[in-house]
């Protein structure tokens, strides 16, 4: 075996070719070219892919802090009109009380007048009563007083000194009374 191998040898030493013309080596270098260019072509596809890939996820995340800070606003714009609300919740609330403190007050003021008021009528309507009752019991008496004096007169005096001292009398009455 080993002259087997010696003869091997031997026969490769003179058949003995350079690398360049070896075809082995002519396979091998077109086996690097062709990756190559499959390698070139493959990361150029992948490169645009993961180029637009990345342009896809830069315009995701701009859209999504332009979407963030445009619900941070309409967010701020309605705790601004929540607190706007709610101030003005209690500004109505406040002239509620006012207006309802000076309805009372008016109220109360109004309902004191009106009392005052008709205690003044009735009083004047009692003293008008009084004042009245007054004068039907002065002309009552009058008129019994002078029923009285004819009575009187006619029943001691009789004649023409009768009806003097009468019509005397009937004069001097109402200033005496």
């Amino acid at each position: 075996m080993i002259a087997t191998a010696n003869a091997s040898e031997t026969v490769a030493a003179a058949t003995h070719v350079a690398f360049y013309e070896d075809s082995q080596f002519l396979v091998l270098v077109a086996f690097v070219i062709t990756i190559a260019l499959i390698g070139k072509t493959v990361y150029q596809k992948i490169s645009v892919a993961l180029d637009e890939r990345s342009e896809g996820i830069r315009r995701n995340i701009e859209e999504a802090i332009r979407l963030r800070e445009d619900a941070q606003d309409l967010l701020a714009s309605y705790e601004r009109k929540q607190r706007d609300a709610a101030n003005e919740a209690k500004e109505i609330i406040e002239r509620a009380k006012k207006e309802a403190e000076y309805l009372i007050e008016k109220a109360t003021t109004d309902m004191n007048a009106l009392i005052d008021r008709r205690k003044r009528q009735a009083k004047d309507r009692i003293a008008q009563a009084e004042i009245a009752a007054r004068e039907e019991i002065l002309t009552a008496t009058i008129d019994v007083a002078l029923e009285a004096s004819r009575r009187i007169l006619t029943d001691k005096v009789s004649g023409k000194k009768g009806d003097a001292l009468i019509d005397a009398a009937i004069k001097d009455l109402p200033s005496l009374l």
